[in-house]
This record gives structure tokens, sequence and C-alpha cells, in this order.
């Protein structure tokens, strides 16, 4: 089983998210749907912008809590190395 780290974004990339999941597909429409969190139901996050895969949970876990750590600057350059664009990755072929 594979667990997921997890970056989403609002519309306008000013608030985010960092979370940690064993089904990120879900997870993410969840989030979409406005059910994910409080936090990203209150600042309609919604936008899938980064994720990782990693082999355990337990690294996973560790993973989103060094994420939740950094400064906002830090999660902005991981997310722009990988996604420069900020787009929506759920909607990708390759994500559903």
């Amino acid at each position: 089983m594979a667990f997921h780290v997890y970056i989403m974004a609002c519309a306008s990339n000013t608030a985010i998210y960092v979370g940690a999941t064993s089904h990120l597909h879900d997870r993410v429409f969840q989030h979409k749907s406005g059910e994910g969190s409080l936090h990203t139901s209150k600042y309609r996050i919604r936008k899938l912008v980064y994720f990782e895969e990693h082999e355990t949970l337990a690294t996973a876990v560790q993973r989103e809590r060094r994420l939740k750590r950094w400064n906002r600057a830090w999660k902005n350059q991981l997310i722009e190395t990988h996604n420069p664009n900020w787009a929506d990755l759920a909607m990708e072929t390759s994500f559903i």
C-alpha cells in the first residue's frame, strides 16, 4: 500500500494545506467537495498542487510534520519546482 503527502491550494494560491493519506484520490475529492477539513473548507482550498509517495505510514506522517514546520517560502519553492504553474494535478489524466 502506498501513502501520500500532499499540498493543496486555494484558487489564488494564497492559502495552502499539507496533509497525509493512504487514499490520495479519495482525500483530494473530499477536499474538493468541502468535506476535507475545516481549514480547507474555510479557505476554499481545492487544488492539488503537489504530492509525493511513501512506502510506509510512518515515513509519510514524518514528512507531513516536517513540511508543516517549513516556512511558506520553502513550501512555495517545493511546489514550484515540481509544478511551476500551480496547476491542479487532480485534473491530470495520470491522476484519475
